[in-house]
């Protein structure tokens, strides 16, 4: 081969190891992508959302494990927070942190009441008005135990969630949703409007 060929290649496979492992630097300690498959959290994350998950916000863990080195801060209130699905942890999910340990949360008639006080939230949604006496309107008293976190999708009606299976682990946790960077209404459809637009 010719030499300086022969040198432009290397330079070119060296340039392609280091941007794959800058990725993987990324992806692992600072931010990942994340896509919205359902609606469980609308009307504040729309199906087809895609959004950047912030990694660094609550630790630096040691990749492909859940043991953080450094702690950066602990998920608080409001919070949307994408973790590993304690029934499967193959499966990510994403919702809105309601209740931090030490934290008593109950439901009555569809009102979320945390340590005795009714939460004024307006980013939620109910897809009818009637009220059930299942857990999905109504849960008696729940104390959040240390290093557990009770969650609840935005889409309160149509959400599978801390009310049916029970708290997250905080090892379970992978970071804080972000900022959605795209978002697909439809095959040919792009919602510009939501372009850059910061989650909280």
């Amino acid at each position: 081969m010719n030499p300086r060929w022969q040198s432009t290649l290397k330079e070119y496979i060296e340039a392609l190891f280091i941007a794959l492992l800058l990725a993987l630097f990324i992806r692992t300690f600072i931010v990942q992508a994340f896509k919205i498959p359902s609606g469980s959290m609308l009307q504040t994350l729309q199906i087809g959302d895609h959004l950047l998950v912030n990694k660094f916000t609550y630790g630096v863990k040691i990749p492909f494990t859940s043991k953080v080195v450094i702690e950066m801060g602990d998920p608080e209130y409001k919070d949307i927070i994408v973790f590993k699905y304690p029934g499967d942890t193959s499966k990510d999910y994403i919702k809105r942190v309601i209740g931090v340990p030490g934290d008593t949360v109950e439901i009555k008639n569809k009102k979320v009441f945390v340590n005795g006080n009714p939460l004024v939230e307006p980013y939620t949604q109910f897809i009818d008005n009637a009220h059930v006496s299942t857990l999905r309107d109504n849960m008696p008293p729940r104390q959040i135990p240390a290093g557990e976190y009770f969650v609840m999708g935005d889409n309160r009606d149509g959400s599978n969630d801390s009310r049916f299976w029970g708290n997250v682990p905080r090892d379970n946790i992978l970071g804080k949703a972000w900022i959605i960077y795209w978002s697909w209404g439809g095959p040919d459809s792009v919602r510009w409007n939501r372009l850059g637009s910061l989650l909280h």
